[in-house]
């Protein structure tokens, strides 16, 4: 196989309010959110009681159904508050940080010399082993299993995604050692996907012991699991690993300094964004931190975790969740328009279907808002989800088995190959206005419940 990939489906969206590339400030957070719902497939059991003092790295949470699995702190500090829901579901533990920084030393290594039950016993004791997401069904990595390889995306084409050439160019020696170390884990190694657009100039083009792929297209081109789709797909019976350059590189920092630090880039971004730029911060911060790039006097703005087709809607009081290292902040689109779907010469908004003379405009970004236009319709066959989606798999076949809880259909048209955020272009260019994203989690719900 040829290690460049080039997709022909695809669509970017040009939204309004990308990131500049400089640093807008560090956040010191008084506050950190420790949130187990971040992990699917983590039925958490609470190790620590309100008042106890924490360091970074002490375990916080395990898994019920693997005890060896932990989550630990990210500060320093103490045990101010365990949040729950409804039937006491365990949603929050926030630590107030003491400015101390004093975290568990776990020992400095050699990821050339580690054993890979060495590799294994360090990421669990650290909590850095929830970094690592199995396929299928994006759960937590199973110790247990050995993967056919590891794959990393160097880069995200998702909108307005953070810049990871900026955020990560300087951590390309802690990249090396996080991939020295994973490649203990899987036969096949570690597998790591370039931007084709900027591989040559890219930090990241001369990491070694790893295959590297380079991928060009329009989103999602970015998304590991695109890219595990056109180079190995996974079939029945098969596991893949993946992790987030983000984490490789906290996985990295471990080996060489010894102690936890998931400190990162985050990209404020969005149409509601003063000035977006990016931040240093830790994940788990509260989205008061930021409240000076936005105006939300009149609550009207959607504080979401991640991209605007992927992320989740925290809300002004929330917090950026474990895997993410962007903030989108949206209109809350509660508007109505007489008559829209009759005006074809707006050239303010954006069309997918090229319904609006808008699409002449190229390079044109725009001040896209959570407003769906429209409601739910009849689930009607058509193509529009092909042209979208550069994976080989029938997506509206999928989505109607996942509807109907038909398990020998869902296997058939490709429920091991995707996650939600591989369709959320589906989602976001529907003509019916299905949650597209939801009824694909509902059915991977079911497949986890039947195949266990």
């Amino acid at each position: 196989m040829s290690n460049n990939i080039n997709l022909k489906r695809g669509l970017n969206i040009p939204l309004l309010g990308e990131a500049i590339l400089k640093t807008g400030k560090t956040i010191e957070p008084d506050i950190i959110a420790v949130k187990p719902t971040d992990f699917k497939g983590f039925t958490p059991r609470l190790l620590v009681r309100e008042g106890d003092k924490v360091l970074a790295g002490s375990p916080v949470l395990a898994d019920k159904q693997c005890p060896d699995i932990l989550i630990t702190s990210p500060v320093s500090g103490t045990v101010e508050q365990v949040v729950r829901g409804e039937k006491r579901k365990l949603l929050e533990v926030r630590i107030k940080a003491d400015k101390a920084g004093e975290a568990v030393d776990f020992g400095i290594k050699n990821a050339a010399s580690l054993e890979a039950a060495q590799v294994k016993e360090l990421l669990l004791k650290s909590g850095l082993w929830v970094s690592l997401v199995q396929r299928p069904y994006g759960i937590i990595a199973n110790p247990e299993l050995k993967p056919k390889a590891i794959f990393v995306s160097a880069f995200s084409t998702a909108p307005l995604a953070a810049d990871t050439e900026f955020t990560l160019g300087a951590e390309a020696e802690n990249i090396q050692a996080g991939i020295d170390a994973l490649a203990k884990l899987s036969d096949g190694g570690v597998v790591l996907c370039l931007n084709a657009k900027t591989a040559s100039s890219s930090p990241f083009h001369k990491l070694e012991n790893a295959r590297i792929f380079t991928v060009s297209g329009k989103h999602p081109a970015g998304n590991v699991g695109v890219q595990i789709a056109n180079i190995s797909p996974i079939r029945k019976g098969e596991t893949v690993w993946t992790v987030s350059l983000v984490l490789l590189a906290a996985i990295g920092r471990l080996l060489k300094t010894g102690k936890l630090n998931l400190t990162r880039k985050v990209a404020i971004t969005g149409p509601e964004a003063k000035e977006p730029c990016y931040v240093e911060a830790l994940p788990g911060f509260n989205m008061k931190e930021i409240a000076e790039f936005t105006d939300n006097s009149k609550g009207d703005v959607r504080f979401v975790s991640g991209n605007a087709l992927t992320g989740t809607n925290v809300g002004a009081d929330g917090s950026l969740g474990f895997f993410d290292d962007q903030v989108t902040l949206l209109h809350e689109g509660t508007e109505r328009e007489l008559l829209g779907w009759a005006k074809p010469f707006r050239t303010s908004q954006f069309s997918s279907s090229k319904a609006y003379f808008s699409w002449l405009l190229c390079k044109k970004k725009y001040p896209i808002d959570t407003n769906t236009h429209g409601g739910v319709r009849a689930f009607v066959q058509s193509d529009v989800y092909a042209k979208v989606l550069p994976v080989d798999i029938f997506p509206i076949y999928l989505l109607k088995a996942c509807l109907a809880g038909d398990i020998d259909n869902m296997e058939k048209f490709g429920i091991y190959e995707v996650l939600p955020e591989d369709l959320a272009l589906c989602e976001f260019i529907d003509p019916s206005k299905n949650e597209i994203q939801a009824i694909l989690e509902d059915g991977i719900n079911l497949m986890i419940k039947e195949m266990a």
